[in-house]
């Protein structure tokens, strides 16, 4: 979900900048700084956001840069005549020395440099930046369609080497039954005066081993990983199910990992959780 994308138009005497950036999250959560000349179009801003983006932490900006030159606050020349003339006259009149910076005092009279019109929104200037926070959503969607393609062959990757990994466990898992047997039947060997039922420990055994098998687990696995496979190619708005897969996954290795009682196995399941462990940490940046 991670995704960032930028705009940038021209109207008149104005360069209008659309940004947005997103981040993980369960759910849509937007914010707006939006100037105040657009202020009255936020919920139409907020609507196209919400229909482009699924999930997301998202944080949108809008702002106006102008020519200084035409941006600066006109000086009110009339209102500053009419200040002179009155303080000229109260200065003679009460005799007081007029003030040495004229300039100065005049600028600090109210409303000397306070703008009195106030700007409207047209349609022609809402198309435009309409425009602007079209091209800034349609960045950011390709941002994330980038980042969405490196993740699918990330996971394809881990994916595939979970599989190679599951299948290197089974020579182990084969030969393990022999050295159970032959570990427990020495073990009985080196209690003096011990004997003991050959059938029964047969019986045992098979018991025993059966407590160990990971068969269950390792079909389990396998139709997840599968499952996996399957849910990526259907495509868009499959993170949270990938992410509920990636669970499911990771009972089933942490199960065969408590039934390997072999360090081969052990050591085979180690890499496997490894390898998981990436997949469930990329799995948040899918939408």
């Amino acid at each position: 979900m991670t995704g960032y994308g930028k705009a940038v138009v021209v109207f008149k005497d104005k360069k209008i900048s659309a940004e947005i950036k997103s981040l993980n999250s369960k759910q849509l959560d937007l914010q707006t700084r939006i100037a105040p000349l657009y202020r009255e179009k936020e919920m139409e801003i907020r609507q196209m956001i919400s229909a482009a983006l699924e999930r997301g932490k998202v944080d949108f900006a809008l702002w106006i840069e102008k020519d200084a030159g035409v941006d600066a606050t006109p000086v009110n020349t009339a209102l500053v005549e009419n200040y002179y003339r009155q303080l000229k006259a109260v200065a003679e009149k009460v005799g007081i020395p007029e003030p040495e910076d004229w300039m100065y005092t005049l600028t600090r009279m109210p409303d000397v440099l306070t703008k009195t019109d106030q700007e409207v929104l047209s349609d022609e200037e809402w198309a435009v930046v309409r425009q602007a926070v079209e091209q800034a959503i349609n960045a950011l969607i390709d941002f994330r369609k980038q980042e969405g393609a490196a993740l699918e062959k990330k996971f394809a990757e881990k994916v595939d080497n979970i599989e190679r990994l599951l299948a290197e466990i089974e020579p182990w898992e084969k030969s393990r039954v022999e050295k159970i047997r032959q570990r427990i039947v020495d073990g009985l060997q080196q209690i003096p005066g011990v004997d003991y039922d050959k059938n029964r420990l047969e019986q045992e055994l098979i018991y025993y081993i059966e407590k160990l098998d990971i068969s269950e687990e390792k079909q389990r696995l396998t139709n997840h990983l599968n499952y996996f496979r399957e849910t990526m190619a259907n495509g868009h708005g499959q993170g949270k199910k990938l992410g509920f897969i990636a669970q499911e996954m990771g009972r089933e290795i942490n199960t065969t990992g408590s039934k390997s009682n072999q360090a081969e196995m052990q050591n085979i399941v180690v890499q496997m959780k490894d390898e998981l462990e990436q997949i469930k940490e990329q799995v948040l940046n899918a939408l």
